[in-house]
């Protein structure tokens, strides 16, 4: 697995903090990040910048994506992250990160 930047492994210390009572957890490089995967699904993916993504699903993703703080992931210009009706992609904000509750979304 390729190394961390300081930021990336800083913000993966305070994601498997929370994900670490679960029974299967684990890190894979992805989406040019680290992602944390619980029981095989992709939770978060942790950029080299200390930027995140979280995986939501499809019926909270509305309800989520109008949180402060909360942007639609996107793909490349005009695609979003996820088909309808299918778990999709959200990027807080680096302020939202930054904060110490910021990785307890609603």
């Amino acid at each position: 697995m390729a190394a961390m930047t300081p930021e990336q492994h800083h913000l993966v210390q305070r994601v498997r903090a929370l994900v670490d009572d679960e029974p299967d957890v684990r890190e894979v490089s992805m989406f040019g990040g680290r992602a944390i995967m619980v029981n095989d699904k992709m939770v978060v993916s942790a950029g080299k910048t200390g930027d995140l993504l979280v995986r939501v699903a499809a019926g909270r993703h509305e309800a989520l994506l109008g949180e402060p703080g909360a942007a639609q992931a996107r793909m490349g210009p005009g695609e979003a992250w996820g088909p309808a009706g299918s778990p999709s992609l959200l990027r807080p904000s680096p302020m939202t990160v930054a904060s110490p509750s910021g990785l307890r979304w609603p």
